[in-house]
């Protein structure tokens, strides 16, 4: 839709997704589908598996709930972003309800999870001008939509160390996006391009995990997932041009590691494939007039992530308060998915720091407050420069609703 080298940010402050002028490429900037726990370790997923915690990125981590408990996990996010061309500078305000998920455990070894989470984000308003023979021309460009996935999962303990488990997800969602060039010409008309689509479809995710004991401190589990890639049934849509069938899901594996030692420091590593560069996306054909897909649009995305999770006393009698706080880090790089014109889009990284808080009271000491900091770094060469500051806060109500009373 454009080259952005000559644009002129603008932003103002508002309620949103995201602010991103790099949203208007591909289905929007990707969303971070990690839960409050592992957002200050960077977005640590593949290969974490905890009895108190909702890790919808792997599945298979279902199956570690234990037989009384009930997990609720929401989360909420703001951010503030400066938009950097050139000497030009735009600060933005964003924020949104991120998540909402569940865990139970229905049979012996099986758990099953559901939620609502975010799959990706659009929302952009900028412009850029021009004068010539006195005569000064704008084009603005505007968007919003996004797109999410309601899913429902189970995990399944097969053996003391291997679990597997699979998310089925409703996959929807829609973008409005326009584009719209004016004139300082007495007269002159305003020309006005709108694009649109709606998509309703399915997500399916297949994850594994193996747990094993390296030592008597030393805990190690090692986790994969994959995301099957398919067609969507959304039609793109440019006035009076549509593409059938024009969006695809990419094929995506996921693999990690982690080791916890003395159930007290835990370190981790993953790493994201998602096979984007294999497929077609619309692009108009101005001089033919044409809406096609095409290839080279696209472009695999692989992103690695680190972080940590340090808990100075396991034992949760301990008094001391802060000994019970989890204490987190994180970092994480990831290249583009999407090629703008002849360049490669933004690449990102990501420094995350957080803290897991737990409520104590007399009939709760087992539910936490999540509380992360992220710094976002997304940068293209001679495009726009974004720097995000980024708060995330969850609250994981865990409960054992399943017990029973005793009457003596």
């Amino acid at each position: 839709m454009l080259m952005m080298g000559t644009m002129a940010v603008s932003a103002t402050a508002q309620i949103s997704n995201t602010l991103s002028p790099y949203s208007q490429f591909g289905l929007g900037v990707l969303a971070d589908q990690s839960q409050g726990f592992s957002r200050g370790m960077g977005g640590l997923t593949y290969g974490l598996r905890d009895s108190k915690n909702v890790n919808m990125q792997n599945p298979a981590s279902y199956s570690a709930i234990d037989s009384l408990t009930m997990i609720f996990d929401m989360g909420l996010s703001g951010q503030m972003t400066n938009f950097q061309e050139g000497q030009k500078k735009v600060n933005a305000k964003t924020g949104d309800f991120d998540y909402a998920v569940a865990l139970f455990r229905v049979m012996p070894k099986m758990g099953v999870s559901l939620g609502v989470v975010p799959y990706s984000n659009i929302g952009y308003s900028f412009y850029r001008t021009s004068t010539q023979n006195n005569l000064t021309s704008s084009t603005s460009y505007t968007g919003d939509g996004g797109f999410s996935q309601a899913y429902i999962g189970v995990g399944y303990e097969v053996t003391p160390h291997l679990s597997v488990g699979a998310n089925f997800s409703y996959f929807w969602g829609k973008y409005d996006k326009s584009i719209v060039n004016a004139t300082s010409e007495t007269n002159a008309s305003t020309l006005t391009r709108t694009y649109s689509t709606s998509v309703s479809s399915y997500k399916l995710d297949l994850g594994a995990q193996w747990q094993q004991q390296l030592s008597k401190d030393n805990l190690l589990t090692v986790g994969a997932v994959v995301g099957l890639g398919h067609k969507l049934h959304g039609d793109a849509v440019i006035d009076t041009l549509s593409v059938r069938n024009a969006f695809c899901l990419p094929f995506s594996l996921g693999v990690g590691a982690s080791v916890l030692h003395k159930n007290s420091l835990l370190l981790g590593v993953d790493y994201t494939l998602q096979k984007w560069g294999g497929l077609d996306y619309p692009v108009l054909n101005n001089v033919a007039k044409k809406y096609t897909n095409q290839s080279g649009v696209l472009k695999d995305r692989h992103k690695l992530t680190v972080g940590a999770d340090w808990l100075p006393s396991p034992n949760m009698l301990t008094r001391n308060f802060f000994k019970r706080i989890h204490y987190r880090a994180g970092i994480s790089y990831a290249t583009p998915y999407y090629n703008i014109g002849t360049h490669e889009g933004p690449k990102e990284l990501t420094v995350s720091a957080g803290f897991g808080i737990p409520i104590i009271n007399s009939w709760n000491t087992r539910s936490v407050v999540n509380i992360s900091a992220q710094w976002i770094h997304a940068s293209a060469k001679d495009f726009v420069t974004e720097n995000s500051f980024r708060i995330n806060l969850a609250l994981t109500f865990n409960e054992r609703w399943f017990a029973k009373w005793k009457v003596d």
